[in-house]
């Protein structure tokens, strides 16, 4: 629970509300993931594998740190694309400072340059170059800081390492001064606020991504249809059904002789039961919904609101 205490008209507990951009694979869901301690969002070397905003929470003391992953900043494709940017460009307007990731090297895309333009525009941000752990050179690490830096709308340009950790101490200390005075808003115990059946569909989509060949995964929706308790043993039954465009891609998910639904499902069972700390019976089901990621009732319909 939450510890704030009312001191003469003042509490001295805290809350930062931190939008987490960037590129695609920039790193957003693994530094999001290591900072909150949990996995609360899904990681693979795929891009776009973020699709909704997720809320990780991290409590230290005093101050609740609310980080929020955005989907990463592409063009656009189809509708599901563009409502993916709308979700990353409102979630600007909703918190207390923005956290710009960078790679450590190479072009800006101009996806990069538009979100940086509507930084420059207004609201405090922090860069954060991220993969450090791959240079072996500190002249191109500045040179790479000296880039950001010349944007003119960071407050601080930060370097960390999503993979080992380095640079994380710092950036809960460089946020902390954004915070504003008030109650937690979340327990102190809480790291996500996104429901259990939410965090297991993107289990199974995170298995497909990796088990699955390139296209076919970005045409996959994930719903939990059921997330029973069973009354009489420590156990969980979760029926859910993975949607997809084609029927070819149907065969495709299901494998021969079942065998791609199987190692999905199974992949899936085992980050379940962690998170969840108990025994599930998950069944998978493969249907077909052709073209939805170009339907914008399909997309209401799979959950994906407009922002």
């Amino acid at each position: 629970m939450s510890n704030a205490t009312p001191i003469q008209g003042h509490y001295d507990t805290s809350s930062v509300f931190v939008a987490v951009i960037g590129r695609p694979n920039v790193g957003k869901s693994s530094l999001t993931n290591l900072l909150v301690g949990e996995k609360v969002a899904i990681v693979t070397q795929k891009p776009q594998t973020t699709r909704s905003r997720i809320t990780g929470i991290i409590t230290k003391g005093p101050v609740q740190y609310v980080l929020m992953d955005t989907p990463g900043i592409h063009a656009a494709r189809n509708k599901l694309d563009a409502r993916m940017t709308q979700t990353a460009a409102a979630s600007l307007k909703d918190v207390d400072v923005t956290l710009m990731l960078f790679e450590p090297e190479g072009e800006f895309t101009d996806a990069e340059l538009r979100m940086v333009a509507a930084l420059q525009k207004g609201g405090p941000a922090v860069a954060v170059i991220n993969k450090v752990d791959l240079l072996n050179s500190l002249t191109k690490l500045e040179a790479r800081r000296r880039q950001i830096e010349e944007f003119g709308c960071f407050d601080k340009v930060l370097t960390v390492s999503a993979k080992d950790g380095t640079g994380c101490d710092e950036l809960f200390a460089v946020l902390k001064p954004y915070g504003n005075e008030g109650p937690h808003y979340f327990d102190d115990e809480a790291f996500t606020d996104m429901p259990e059946k939410e965090l297991v569909a993107e289990l199974v989509r995170e298995k497909a991504l990796l088990f699955m060949r390139d296209e076919i995964p970005h045409g996959i929706a994930v719903v939990v249809e059921r997330f029973k308790e069973r009354p009489d043993k420590d156990l969980i039954d979760i029926d859910v059904d993975i949607y997809c465009e084609r029927k070819s891609h149907k065969g495709m998910i299901i494998g021969k002789g079942g065998q791609m639904l199987k190692k999905i499902g199974s992949a899936a069972r085992a980050d379940i039961e962690e998170l969840l700390g108990v025994k599930v019976n998950l069944q998978c089901w493969v249907k077909v919904r052709e073209d939805w990621r170009d339907s914008e009732q399909q997309l209401n319909n799979l959950g994906f609101a407009k922002p």
